[in-house]
């Protein structure tokens, strides 16, 4: 539960008033001491108040507070840390309160995600072959949408992303090209609880064509605010046996123009300034270590994006190499070649 924002202000008023950084520590002691106490009072968040600030967080900062060696220096601590409890500096493209970026701490602002396990809480499954982990559209819809915005997912498979817009508070469309594959997205995203009353709604159709406008403007929206695209990665994995699935294209070149279709069908329906996520791993071809991914992002910055981010994000095994991975070293020590071990998340915004 977050603390009670009123009285935690006070507590730091006090704090902030204080004629001299002895009786400062002083104070901050104090209020260490209640925050320590479960039965005081600050414990109980304002009623209706669901964003206060967490324990954790404002004991680092009256840490930081107490730590300092002059006062002029705990005093701009104790009034950072007042603006954080009471006011709100956010983006025009998240929630975030950039007051309180600290808190925001499993927020990834690295190029590099290193994610060793997969979030299987709730709806989320792991039993479709080649979806991605929870964790990718988290950390995209919460940098990069609002609660109540739209997210168009060209790729739905069995719901993923539409999951984590409904617990975030997203409104959702997926397109999915296989029906019974888009059944299975429904039945989950029932399974889980709907508290933001938000709209989530999977299109059966070819991401390529699909009447995206037509979709949304049956919903009362015109446009959508992020969109995120994760194809099949060429053939590695045979999704179906329908001549528009990207899996089943017969080569490199026809899967990139394929592609290049989905991104233009998207693009016109995603807000100016907004972004587009994009993941998407590489392949081998006979001993050939084809750039599949950065082909990819060359084949969108086409429809008029530019390249904000590439992400790198590791993976530890697939469900083809699973329980084989003495065999696969072998190989690569025989076939002079690296096992993948990682996937790209490009992140594009719309010009």
């Amino acid at each position: 539960m977050p603390l009670n924002t009123t009285l935690l202000l006070e507590a730091l008023q006090q704090i902030r008033a204080t004629p001299s950084l002895e009786s400062l520590r002083h104070e901050v002691a104090l209020l260490v001491e209640r925050l320590y106490q479960p039965a005081d009072a600050i414990h109980v968040s304002d009623e209706g108040e669901a964003d206060g600030l967490s324990l954790n967080y404002v004991l680092a900062e009256l840490q930081q507070i107490s730590a300092s060696f002059t006062l002029e220096r705990a005093v701009y601590y104790t009034e950072r840390l007042v603006k954080a409890a009471s006011e709100v500096r956010s983006s025009a493209i998240n929630d975030l309160n950039l007051n309180r970026w600290k808190e925001y701490d499993d927020i990834v602002t690295d190029s590099l995600w290193l994610m060793e396990r997969r979030d299987s809480s709730g709806a989320h499954t792991a039993g479709y072959w080649g979806n991605f982990i929870p964790q990718i559209p988290n950390q995209l819809l919460r940098r990069f949408t609002k609660r109540g915005e739209w997210v168009l997912d060209a790729f739905a498979g069995s719901g993923t992303t539409l999951l984590e817009a409904q617990r975030l508070g997203r409104n959702c469309l997926g397109i999915e090209l296989q029906a019974e594959v888009a059944t299975w997205a429904r039945q989950n995203v029932a399974q889980e609880p709907n508290k933001h009353n938000v709209a989530s709604i999977i299109h059966v159709g070819d991401s390529s064509s699909a009447p995206v406008a037509e979709v949304l403007a049956a919903q009362g929206v015109q446009s959508v605010q992020l969109a995120l695209l994760h194809p099949p990665y060429h053939d590695i994995i045979r999704f179906s046996e329908d001549g528009r699935d990207l899996s089943n294209a017969a080569t490199v070149e026809e899967f990139l123009a394929m592609l290049g279709r989905v991104v233009a069908n998207v693009a016109p329906v995603l807000d100016k300034g907004r972004y587009l996520a994009l993941v998407i791993g590489d392949k081998y071809v006979k001993g050939e270590w084809v750039p599949l991914g950065f082909r990819a992002m060359e084949e969108t910055l086409r429809h008029g994006f530019m390249l904000k981010s590439i992400i790198v994000k590791n993976f530890e095994e697939t469900t083809g190499k699973r329980n084989q991975k003495e065999l696969w070293r072998y190989r690569a020590l025989v076939g002079g070649f690296y096992i993948f071990k990682h996937e790209y998340v490009f992140l594009f915004r719309k010009k």
